[in-house]
């Protein structure tokens, strides 16, 4: 069975400076050793988790996405991390999957965080997106979703496991360190309750609103156990994840047969 290599890239956000921001997490991607197959970036990882996306938001063809392109086509990987984009009119807080190849998948971050008047400024999400690489299947999801846990449940699978949705579930994030108790919890019951691994990407350091980020990123096993758990401090983490792991614990705990039946409605 496969392994995927993962890179997580966890900065310190200059806060609403897309150049000081691409220009440092560019020297930090080129610098991974190795072959690192994905690397993941945080939430907004060009401007931090801002709430002024008519002066700061970008169309497709933009150059924060056009840095992704050229970034994942040179260091050879798929690169991922949510960005400000601006669409007929509407502001999204977008994740974007960018191929080496330049084709890219996109998912539009479903839940805004009210708290902050994330849903005054963007326009939520409706679809979800799992990518697949080398036989995984990756489940996309941005920040707050991880606080809903019907919006990453795995469905109802078929008469075996190789019917499950996913393997891994992908969160990107601004996620404060006051609330960093909840992140660290969260991560791991949606590992749990979805027999999958879990990779979880946050930022350091204070934003513009002042408010303080720990980092804490994390990537758990599908028994809930923490492979890599990030300090406050900037750091970039690879670790190979194993395919056969993942089908050991749905074999030897096959939980997943006894889940509800629901539907997501849009």
């Amino acid at each position: 069975m496969a392994s995927l290599t993962i890179t997580t890239i966890q900065p310190d956000l200059v806060w609403e400076d897309k150049t000081a921001n691409l220009r440092h997490l560019e020297a930090q991607i080129l610098s991974i050793p190795g072959d690192p197959e994905v690397v993941v970036l945080p939430e907004m990882f060009s401007t931090g988790f801002s709430m002024r996306p008519e002066t700061l938001a970008e169309p497709m063809d933009g150059p924060t996405v056009t840095w992704m392109r050229g970034i994942a086509a040179r260091r050879g990987i798929i690169l991922t991390g949510s960005v400000i984009i601006e669409e007929e009119g509407q502001y999204f807080n977008r994740l974007i999957w960018m191929l080496p190849n330049g084709q890219f998948g996109q998912y539009d971050k479903r839940h805004r965080f009210a708290y902050a008047g994330e849903n005054e400024h963007y326009t939520a999400g409706n679809k979800r997106l799992i990518a697949a690489v080398k036989g995984w299947r990756i489940l996309l999801q941005v920040c707050y979703d991880l606080r809903f846990p019907v919006w990453s449940r795995q469905t109802l699978p078929g008469p075996t496991d190789a019917a499950l949705e996913y393997d891994l579930i992908l969160y990107v994030a601004n996620w404060p360190e006051r609330r960093s108790l909840a992140w660290k919890t969260l991560l791991q019951a949606r590992a749990i309750e979805n027999q999958s691994f879990v990779v979880g990407v946050n930022r350091i350091g204070n934003d513009g609103n002042n408010i303080y980020h720990s980092g804490d990123s994390m990537i758990i096993g599908p028994l809930g156990e923490i492979l890599y758990h990030g300090l406050a401090k900037e750091e970039v983490h690879t670790l190979t994840l194993e395919k056969e792991k993942l089908a050991e614990v749905r074999q030897k705990f096959p939980f997943w047969r006894d889940a509800d039946q629901f539907a997501i409605e849009p």
